[in-house]
Order: structure tokens, then C-alpha cells, then sequence
């Protein structure tokens, strides 16, 4: 099931993160190390950093974006230490090790790591299904990057599953997370044409709306039937458009 865990790091600034997030990986069985547009790397200092996770360091993948870091994904988790406007689902590390366990058994899962010192984006929130926060002391909440890294593989080292517990959505093909995005393009464009969504101000709706259908986990043949919907919608807006 560890082979289906990827770690995602967005937009790292500092390359010594990175070769301490691989040490971090390799010390708890990881090896899928996705980067996201990395200020430097390759570097020099990564692999110090690294201290023998050379292997980790030289399979990493570099990707021009999140998108491209979780296409074949069916479960993404966002990191967050801040309180955001619109909450998102959230559960703590040993939650979530569990949770991202047990959806490693039908296919590739993400835990997606943000910036130094801004973390992830909301655009880059809304491509998850819920969020891990790692409890810190309230008057000094900082942790360094690799820490968290480490933090969350641990306890995906600690889980132990029962050997006949399996998901509920098993037998599921759940959409993939470049399926949902191309769900969620088509149905903000479908709800401007119908002129129920401002499209000069989509991001608070839409932003429900995927916290909605990603807490659903639709698999593909709800997919294509949500999609239909659209396009009959779509459809129809333009025969009485034309009439």
C-alpha cells in the first residue's frame, strides 16, 4: 500500500527541506517524492541534507503544477496550519494515516506539503478532500517543513490495519482527481452560461461546491452521469437562447 503514497511538496523554497523530507520518506518506508515547481533543485544541499536518501532525491519527480503532481490520484490531503474562512473537513495525523492507508489499497493517494511560509493556496486546497493539521504549542506554532513531513510518516509507519478491514467504496472506481477537475470546470462554466454564478466572482460558490462533491467521493459512472447533466443543462440554455 506504500508504494500507492505519494509526498508532494509545493513551490519549496529552501533545498535543504527537501533532501530533509526524502531522509524523512526513506526512514519510514516512503520512495514517491513529487516536487512542484522547487526553487532548487537539483542541488547540492539536498542531498546533504538527504543523508543517504540519495534514491528518494533521484526518483523525484518535478511537476510544472499540483495537477500534474496528482494526475492518477482517487484521494488527496491537503496540509493547513491556518484557520481559513471557509473550513475545510479536517482530521489530525493519526486520523488521517488511517484514512490515507486505506485508500492506498485502490490506487495512488497524495499528501500535498505548501510553502515555508505561506502553505498551500485556497486554489490549491480546493484539489483536496480534506485536510490533516498537526497539533503545535498555540504561542508557537511554527514547524519546519521536513518536520511535518516526518510527523505524517510516522504515523503511516505506526498504522496497523486489521487484515480484514477494507474500505466501504472498495468495489467503487472513484473519479480520479483530474476527472473531478474537469467536473468542476465543466460545471462552473455550465452555471455562468445558465447566469446562476457571477463569473466575476466564482470562487465562494465554487468553492462550497467542491468542498460538496469531494466530501461525496462520486466514482466514474456518477462522473459521467453529473456530467451529462451539464451538458443537457447547457443544451437547453442554448435551444431557448436560440428560440
Amino acid at each position: 500500500m506504500k508504494k500507492n503514497i505519494r509526498i508532494v511538496l509545493v513551490n519549496t523554497s529552501h533545498p535543504g527541506n527537501i533532501g530533509a523530507a526524502a531522509r524523512a520518506m526513506k526512514n519510514m518506508c516512503l520512495e514517491r517524492l513529487y516536487l512542484v515547481e522547487p526553487k532548487g533543485f537539483p542541488c547540492a544541499e539536498a542531498t546533504a541534507r538527504a543523508s543517504g536518501a540519495d534514491d528518494v532525491l533521484a526518483n523525484a519527480v518535478v511537476c510544472e503544477s499540483l495537477g500534474q503532481a496528482l494526475d492518477g490520484c482517487h484521494f488527496v490531503v491537503g496540509t493547513s496550519a491556518r484557520s481559513r474562512r471557509i473550513s475545510w473537513p479536517v482530521a489530525d495525523p493519526r486520523q488521517t494515516a488511517a484514512r490515507v492507508m486505506q485508500e492506498a489499497q485502490q490506487g495512488d493517494v497524495a499528501l500535498v506539503f505548501g510553502r515555508e511560509h505561506s502553505g498551500l493556496t485556497n486554489e490549491e486546497l480546493e484539489k483536496c478532500h480534506f485536510l490533516v493539521h498537526i497539533p503545535t504549542n498555540p504561542d508557537y506554532s511554527s514547524l519546519n517543513l521536513a518536520a511535518a513531513v516526518q510527523v505524517l510518516c510516522y504515523e503511516l509507519m505506526l498504522f496497523s490495519p486489521d487484515e480484514n478491514s477494507q474500505l466501504e467504496d472498495e468495489a467503487r472506481d472513484l473519479a480520479s482527481a483530474e476527472e473531478m477537475e474537469s467536473f468542476f470546470e465543466h460545471l462552473e462554466q455550465t452555471l455562468v452560461e445558465l447566469a446562476f454564478l457571477d463569473a466575476n466572482h466564482p470562487r465562494k460558490l465554487m468553492r462550497r461546491l467542491r468542498r460538496f462533491f469531494n466530501r461525496a467521493r462520486p466514482d466514474k459512472t456518477e462522473m459521467n452521469i453529473l456530467r451529462g447533466v451539464l451538458s443537457a443543462a447547457q443544451g437547453k440554455k442554448l435551444y431557448r437562447t436560440k428560440s
